[in-house]
């Protein structure tokens, strides 16, 4: 077993890297993921979500990007919905005069712009989408095939 946290067999880690030929690059060196920008301003709305709501929201929270359109002005207008099982987990999300929202928004807006390399005006929706977990078009919808119940 591997474990940064406790050093143990980290020695043998380096050992094989080091064994490693260099292979040809994948992506441009500059792109920071091989997931669409859709996608990954997604992730990284959820990211915020959740660094905000660890301890009053379950995972079962996911975001969407329902629109990413480029303005005259070079800026994107990127709307983006954010999905939860529960409408108490709509209201936890939304925050005492729509404060945690916001924050969340600010937070994303600002690294998706990074990631986007240009200016950003952020949209969110919350909604509610009971066991949006078991559908199997959001597991298209990503990409991934739906797993068989066991």
């Amino acid at each position: 077993m591997v474990s940064a946290a406790k050093a143990t067999a980290l020695k043998g880690c380096a050992k094989l890297a080091g064994m490693m030929k260099p292979g040809p690059w994948l992506y441009p060196e500059d792109q920071v993921s091989d997931a669409l920008l859709r996608s990954l301003a997604a992730e990284i709305t959820r990211e915020k979500l959740f660094e905000r709501l660890h301890d009053e929201l379950p995972y079962e929270a996911t975001v969407e990007t329902d629109q990413w359109k480029t303005m005259p002005d070079g800026s994107a207008r990127i709307e983006q919905t954010i999905f939860v099982a529960r409408d108490g987990q709509k209201k936890i999300v939304i925050g005492e005069g729509g404060k945690m929202i916001k924050s969340i928004g600010q937070a994303a807006r600002k690294e998706i712009a990074e990631a986007a390399e240009q200016k950003v005006h952020l949209f969110l929706f919350v909604k509610v989408r009971s066991n949006w977990a078991d559908d199997p078009e959001r597991y298209r919808e990503m990409g991934l095939e739906f797993p068989r119940g066991g």
